[in-house]
Order: C-alpha cells, then sequence, then structure tokens
C-alpha cells in the first residue's frame, strides 16, 4: 500500500490566518512567576461556570517537555489522545481513535475517527499522530516523558485514517495505558516545532488543542480560562460546564479560605492533612477521597551525592552505604502519622501496594526488619565501608509541588537521619519552575520527588525510574544508576503475557532495587478534592486513572 502523504500548503495557509487573529486577541502569557492569588471573577461559579483551585504549578504546555502533575493536568484538558480511561475505571476506551487493537505480535494499529479537527479547525489525521510521537522521541527532552516510548521503532501511516505503531518488543502490555498517558497527547504539526519545545504562547495564541477544553486566556502559573471545544470528538460527551476557570496558588492558605467561603467551587491539590481535616468538618464542602496511587520518596544521584561518581572522594561501595545508613535512619511510619496524619502510609518498595507484583522488598533489608528505623545497623553500615561519620548530606526538596506539608516532612526526615549524629544534612528548598530544571542538571546530590502515575501498572513506577540503556533508553530519573539486570528484567516483564510471571519478575525487579537504592522510597497517597455541596462529578473523576479530568464537572 502507498504510504500516505499528507500535502500540508493548504494547512498554512489557514493557520497563517488563525495567528493574525490571535494577534489581536487577549491571550496572553504572564511572567514566570508563582501565582499572585488574585481571585478570577471574585466569586464561585454559576451552571455555565465553575472556579478550580490549586497549587500545582505548570512547567510548560508541550507534551514533549513535561512529566509532571501539574502540566500533565492541563494536557488531559486540552490535547487529544487516541486511548484513553473509562471514567470510574482503569479500563481503557478509546479516544480520537474509533478502535486500536494489536494486529501482530509487534504491530498496533489505530484506525481514527473520521473528520477530525483541532479547535483552530486544522485536520487532525495520521500524519498529525505520527509527528507527535516522531516530535516526543526527537526532542527527548530531559524533563519529558519520552521514556515511556521506547518500545516504538517506528510509526507508519499507511492512509489519512491509519496508524501503524512497529514495537520493538513483543506483546507489550502496557502500550495501550501508555498512549492514555503523558506521552500520549496529540498535537498539531502545523504549529509545534518537529524538533524542540514550542512555547507556551505560540500554543495557546494557535488554539492548537483537541481536548474538551481549549484555552481561552493563559496567565502563567496564575489563570488559565478553559473554553469547551466545539470540534471535540473524542470519549464521552465533552465538557459539561462550559466555562472553567482554573485559579493557581502560591499559598495553599489562601486556596482553603477561597473554598470555604465559596470563592472557588473545588479545590484541587494539595492541601496539608490538618487543613483536609478542618475541611471535613464544614456544611458546606465535600471531601472526596480516591484510589491513592500517588507515591514520594528521595532520589540520590549517583554522580554527586556523597563519595559519588564524580566527587573527589569518588567510591562506590561507600556511596552504597551512605544509602543503606539512611535507609536504616528513616521511620515511616512516623512521617504518616505525624506529618499527613494517616492521608499516607509506609512505602517499603518501588511499587506501591495494591498493584499486581508489589512487594515489601525494603522492609526486610532495613531498619529493625519489621518496618521501624535501626540506628544501630546504620552505624555498622558505615563503619564496615570505613565511612567516616557524621555524613554530610545536600537535601533539596520542594515546597510548592508537593503540598504545603513538604517543609515538614523533610524537616522530619532531616531529624530522622542527624538523631544518632551518623548525618549531617544541609537541607534546602526550591519551588517547582527551578526546581524541574535543576534535577536533572545534577544540582541536587539528594533531593524529594512523587511520582503520579501515568497509567494503573507497577510497570509505571519502574520503567520510567529505572531503565537506562545508553541513548536507547534514558530514565526520567536522570540520577545515572544504571544496572543491566534489572533493564532485562524490566523489558522482559513488559512483554509477558503470563500475569502470574510477570508478577514474579516485577517482584524480583524491586528486590534488586533495594538492594541498589537508587531512590529511597516513603509513602504512598490518597487523591483528595474538595468541593462545595452542589459540584457533581468530582467522584467520578478520582478513580484509578488518577486523571482529574474538569469536562467531568458541573453544578
Amino acid at each position: 500500500m502507498k504510504k500516505f502523504i499528507r500535502t500540508r500548503a493548504a494547512k498554512g495557509l489557514a493557520v497563517l490566518s488563525i495567528a493574525a487573529l490571535a494577534l489581536t486577541g487577549c491571550t496572553t502569557t504572564g511572567d514566570n512567576n508563582e501565582g499572585n492569588n488574585n481571585n478570577a471573577g471574585g466569586e464561585s461559579g454559576t451552571a455555565d461556570s465553575l472556579l478550580v483551585g490549586t497549587t500545582d504549578k505548570v512547567t510548560v504546555l508541550d507534551p514533549a517537555g513535561s512529566y509532571d502533575n501539574g502540566s500533565y493536568f492541563v494536557m488531559v484538558q486540552v490535547f487529544p489522545f487516541l486511548t484513553t480511561y473509562k471514567p470510574g475505571t482503569s479500563e481503557i476506551e478509546n479516544g480520537i481513535a474509533e478502535s486500536a487493537e494489536f494486529t501482530s505480535d509487534t504491530e498496533y494499529t489505530v484506525k481514527l475517527k473520521k473528520d477530525l479537527k483541532f479547535a483552530n479547525g486544522n485536520t487532525l489525521d495520521s500524519s498529525d499522530v505520527k509527528f507527535s510521537f516522531d516530535r516526543q522521541l526527537k526532542i527527548a527532552d530531559a524533563n519529558g516523558p519520552s521514556s515511556l516510548l521506547s518500545a516504538i521503532e517506528s510509526v507508519e501511516t499507511p492512509d489519512a485514517d491509519t496508524v501503524v505503531f512497529k514495537l520493538n518488543r513483543e506483546n507489550d502490555q502496557t502500550f495501550p495505558l501508555i498512549l492514555a498517558g503523558p506521552a500520549g497527547p496529540i498535537v498539531d504539526e502545523e504549529v509545534f516545532d518537529a524538533d524542540k519545545i514550542t512555547d507556551d504562547n505560540t500554543i495557546v495564541q494557535e488554539k492548537a488543542f483537541g481536548g474538551p477544553y481549549q484555552i481561552d486566556t493563559y496567565n502563567f502559573n496564575q489563570v488559565i480560562d478553559y473554553k469547551a471545544n466545539p470540534n471535540y470528538a473524542g470519549a464521552g460527551e465533552g465538557a459539561k460546564t462550559p466555562n472553567i476557570t482554573m485559579k493557581y496558588y502560591a499559598d495553599a492558605n489562601n486556596m482553603k479560605l477561597d473554598v470555604q467561603k465559596g470563592d472557588i467551587d473545588v479545590a484541587w491539590r494539595s492541601f496539608s492533612a490538618t487543613d483536609i481535616e478542618d475541611l471535613e468538618s464544614k456544611d458546606n464542602l465535600t471531601v472526596h477521597k480516591g484510589p491513592g496511587g500517588e507515591i514520594r520518596y528521595i532520589v540520590f544521584n549517583f554522580d554527586t551525592m556523597p563519595y559519588g561518581a564524580k566527587t573527589d572522594e569518588a567510591d562506590p561501595a561507600k556511596a552504597k552505604a551512605v544509602r543503606q545508613a539512611a535507609a536504616n535512619l528513616i521511620d515511616r511510619e512516623a512521617l504518616g502519622e505525624n506529618v499527613y496524619k494517616g492521608t499516607f502510609k509506609p512505602l517499603q518498595s518501588y511499587v506501591p501496594e495494591g498493584m499486581a507484583g508489589a512487594n515489601e522488598a525494603l522492609k526486610g533489608l532495613y531498619g529493625d526488619g519489621s518496618g521501624a528505623p535501626d540506628a544501630a545497623k546504620a552505624k555498622k553500615v558505615l563503619e564496615d565501608a570505613g565511612v567516616s561519620t557524621p555524613v554530610e548530606l545536600k537535601l533539596q526538596y520542594n515546597p510548592d509541588h508537593y503540598g504545603p506539608s513538604s517543609g515538614d516532612e523533610y524537616a522530619q526526615v532531616k531529624s530522622q537521619l542527624e538523631k544518632d549524629n551518623l548525618f549531617k544534612v544541609d537541607l534546602q528548598s526550591t519551588e517547582w519552575v527551578q526546581y524541574a530544571k535543576d534535577r536533572t542538571a545534577d544540582v541536587y546530590p539528594a533531593y524529594q520527588l512523587g511520582w503520579f502515575p501515568d497509567y494503573s501498572d507497577a510497570d509505571n513506577y519502574l520503567v520510567p525510574f529505572f531503565l537506562n540503556d545508553g541513548d536507547k533508553y534514558k530514565a526520567f530519573l536522570a540520577n545515572h544508576y544504571t544496572n543491566e539486570d534489572v533493564n532485562k528484567l524490566l523489558l522482559d516483564q513488559v512483554s509477558n503475557p503470563d500475569e502470574d510471571a510477570r508478577a514474579k519478575e516485577i517482584g524480583q525487579i524491586q528486590d534488586k532495587l533495594a538492594e541498589d537504592l537508587p531512590t529511597l522510597p516513603l509513602l504512598q497517597g490518597q487523591q483528595i478534592a474538595v468541593a462545595g455541596k452542589d459540584v457533581k462529578g468530582v467522584d467520578e473523576t478520582l478513580d484509578a486513572s488518577y486523571i482529574f479530568r474538569l469536562a467531568l464537572l458541573s453544578k
């Protein structure tokens, strides 16, 4: 069959006209500040509008350049996906795909719905789909999700409605899930750059959207005004509320006050545990809770941590002893109860409880064997490796992206590590937009991260973190950890159709990681949103897909 090739000239003329119109409009991108708390509209919405608040931050709108919850939240609202999650479940359904299925062990074929268009009127066809995935892999941004696409060998477009993904491994059990996640947004090839990140202003001005909403007004990390997209043709009926304003808060206390007063309709991420407890007592509010795939952990940079590969005292055995000593000293139960009042619980492995293959690999190796810390064991590990104490450890955390309790959490981590004079911790914090850049530039020897899963499978807590194989696979953590045995197991499990055998491999991976400690898992938590009593649809979106869909909200 002749390969489909689009003639692009006609689309180019349309884009020029749209761009000219956009320059006269009110769409703006603000300076890169962290939100000014000016109330967008001054009061909560009506039946045709809603106001939603968050403390999360956007890094960039381009799907190739961000892999964080705040940016992905926006992408879910405004970009089309081939597959998506059925609300209330962790099951996959078609998005802009008419059908999507394996047509051989290494081919996944997607048939697109007919007459698809972006919000700007540009045609959305197989050429845009190929462009979207090709550019993800070509750009391979350090802060992007391209590591999720390691299975793709090539993308072919036999005609305008057909996309064939050629995969480099058989029976990939996660590929349909990956298409529904952060690496899956389909972008307009007439707007986005093929080999570099496209700036937010261009995306907004050109209305390069195909999700249930388009962005009407954009003020970076202050306000986003969403407007229902009349060209939406994905799963479901589209937006239930025509206009939604998203307000970004620098301080969760101000967001708490606004949701209490009814000045915003919904607050989504992130309140402290104390705030949640208080809000549950308010008669005008409902605290909604959903399945929690969120995890918290410390990342060790294998180049710059104490005795790391690029330090003056490089010694892998001593560096490992430092990581093991930290693992022996951490008291997860205290962190979960004292800081988060039980809304987070101890995480004793790399895959959270409830996922197929999850185990408690850390529990038997570190601390007292039952989950509690053991300072004597930590001291012995350091002594046996010849490590002088106290170990000077620079530890970085983020005060805004993971909620207001991060400061308390890491103050406790510092206290736990320093309790028996085995560590001297230099604790510092940086706000998220800069933090996301610094952590991949080897600025932090050890640092906080959290994870909001892209798809409901153990693989998503393993492959993006730890699959490192030269230029072919690059882990999102960028912490210079590589283990060939782990790499092999990671690749084997994803292609294993035998559920029991695959779960066993996932357990083996966690056991090996527990020995190496490239990260130190701490906690796993719940999804929580606070809304007025008259707001509908919140519970429907707090499901095991971990995707918050504005299109389901109404009042």
